[in-house]
């Protein structure tokens, strides 16, 4: 099953994603169906002969889920970029955050500050949270991953770099599309750990291609270690890490200044493509 956000007449509608037909699930986004008891039985059973529907052609995704509580974000979890960025392979996951006021949709634009002259790229799938769970371990932990949906971790590198703590270089406003839906580990090849192609391309360049299975923590690995430091609700989001190809570890190195079409893409959930502009007033 494939579910999105969809922004229709100034509002939002969560709804069931039907081949070209996008029929509404009865709930403002996907976030609130989440956090409802029974979602996946409740949003395979509207009948879409019945149920209020869009043309899946020309819709204006918003972010998967809109208002997340938490997004948790890995770094260095593909084994080649780690290797890229000249480091050792981590024991355990490298965790920053990022808030709900940097989501963008899936063509929304992609807003470059001012304020930084390093802003890079870096493809990822992201783990949605489908219950609230603490502490959670082996089974508990699979049945709390809902689906799975693209991330793009724009990062302003001059920033991430300036101490020792990322979060500063992580989080900036309206940089960071994710959508433009949430597949359900039943659609995808491995399930809750899923063997799938990511790319990404810069005004039709490849500039990152791998595959999920080089990941060092897989999105179980994942879900057992953020939810033993905090509580994971439904609609939280852990974007699992990039692999190599940013634009900081080139030579080179290359960055995103403005104007670029940005194709962030994960084999059997979909695409996000965005265009790069500047920060208005910046």
């Amino acid at each position: 099953m494939k579910l999105a956000t969809l922004r229709i007449d100034g509002t939002t509608r969560a709804v069931r994603v039907d081949d070209e037909k996008l029929i509404d699930l009865g709930v403002s986004d996907v976030g609130e169906l989440l956090a409802r008891d029974g979602w996946a039985e409740a949003a395979a059973a509207v009948d879409a002969s019945t149920a209020r529907a869009y043309a899946r052609d020309g819709a204006d995704f918003a972010p998967v889920v809109p208002r997340p509580s938490k997004v948790v974000c890995v770094g260095l979890n593909y084994k080649n970029h780690i290797q890229e960025m000249g480091r050792d392979l981590p024991e355990h996951p490298t965790l920053f955050a990022k808030f709900a006021d940097s989501l963008v949709g899936a063509t929304d634009d992609i807003v470059r500050p001012g304020e930084t002259e390093a802003f890079d790229w870096e493809v990822e799938l992201a783990v949605v949270v489908g219950r609230g769970v603490r502490r959670a371990r082996g089974a508990d932990a699979e049945s709390a991953i809902a689906g799975f949906t693209v991330l793009n971790d724009i990062t302003c590198r001059d920033w991430q770099f300036r101490t020792r703590e990322w979060l500063q270089g992580k989080t900036w406003d309206s940089s960071t599309p994710v959508g433009p839906c949430l597949v359900t580990p039943d659609e995808l090849p491995g399930g809750v750990r899923p063997t799938l192609d990511v790319r990404l391309t810069v005004d039709g360049e490849v500039m990152q291609q791998d595959n999920t299975g080089d990941l060092l923590f897989d999105p179980v690995d994942l879900v057992e270690y953020v939810s033993t430091v905090v509580r994971l609700n439904p609609g939280d989001i852990i974007a699992t890490g990039t692999p190599g190809g940013v634009g900081h570890a080139r030579d080179p190195k290359r960055y995103l200044i403005g104007g670029e079409t940005v194709v962030t893409e994960v084999e059997g959930i979909g695409r996000l493509e965005n265009t790069v502009v500047a920060e208005s007033g910046a």
